[in-house]
């Protein structure tokens, strides 16, 4: 089984491919990034609203709210982790995992407090660390020491790819925009946990993305015989992620045969 989405359920330019809602996003994938509670906690009426425009085969993969992850540092935030889980609790059977995207100043000096924080986290989710330390990624001790500490919690170290954009020919403010943002860190492809998830910041030119994603078709297809992977692909101008799995799907197809049709969006390539 291999979950695959997109960083968000609607865009101003999907309506024209009859992409209006979650709920209509719900029919074409199976899994949704959640940035969403990253910046702000929904209101418990959105919660609700969620849940009923989703079904329960449908996985969301919220992250935690930076109140937690980046101003609090991951110390001294009981009350904050408490009343996300509360809020969140509605779609409960529906989450395919919450995940910390740490900021590049979370060192190797702080990993007692993830350490801390992960251990004193409800149990019955699956739980993901994305780091963007330089250090972490530097194949010494310090790498050593966070893979292991995820490996023995069982908590999954996400997967950040982000040579295609940052390959890209900077032609456009969306891919300026995402060359500035995005972080620009080696792909460790390690699997610490049962849901690794992949994502895949592709550019605008689908023809440098289908080359550079070969690496996740050797690997994706080894994972889903001992694990439930997510795969969400990112595009710099979000409006053309429809494209990029159009541009994607027959090589994960040939590579993993389960993953099924791809998505029945209509003439989705002609409108970008």
């Amino acid at each position: 089984m291999i979950y695959v989405g997109l960083p968000q359920w609607s865009h101003p330019k999907w309506v024209r491919l009859g992409i209006t809602s979650l709920e209509d996003y719900a029919r074409h994938f199976n899994c949704v990034e959640g940035n969403t509670t990253l910046y702000a906690l929904p209101r418990a009426e959105i919660v609700q609203r969620w849940q009923a425009q989703t079904s329960d085969e449908f996985r969301f993969c919220f992250k935690f709210p930076a109140t937690i992850s980046h101003q609090a540092a991951l110390r001294h935030c009981d009350d904050l982790t408490a009343e996300f889980f509360e809020r969140m609790d509605p779609l409960a059977p529906r989450i395919g995992q919450y995940w910390l995207q740490l900021p590049a100043t979370f060192s190797p000096a702080d990993l007692p407090a993830l350490w801390h924080f992960l251990d004193h986290l409800p149990d019955g989710f699956s739980y993901g660390v994305e780091v963007r330390h330089p250090l972490f990624f530097a194949k010494g001790e310090e790498e050593k020491q966070l893979n292991r500490g995820l490996y023995e919690r069982g908590v999954n170290r996400v997967i950040l790819d982000s040579r295609p954009v940052h390959s890209a020919i900077p032609h456009s403010e969306a891919i300026i925009d995402a060359q500035r943002k995005k972080p620009k860190v080696p792909v460790h492809a390690v699997v610490t946990a049962s849901q690794p998830m992949v994502r895949f910041i592709g550019s605008d030119n689908m023809t440098q993305n289908r080359e550079l994603f070969t690496v996740w078709l050797k690997a994706l297809p080894q994972w889903v015989q001992t694990t439930t992977p997510y795969l969400f692909l990112h595009t710099p101008d979000i409006a053309q992620a429809p494209e990029l799995v159009d541009a994607l799907w027959h090589d994960l197809h040939a590579a993993i045969p389960d993953i099924g049709p791809p998505p029945a969006i209509p003439q989705q390539t002609s409108l970008f």
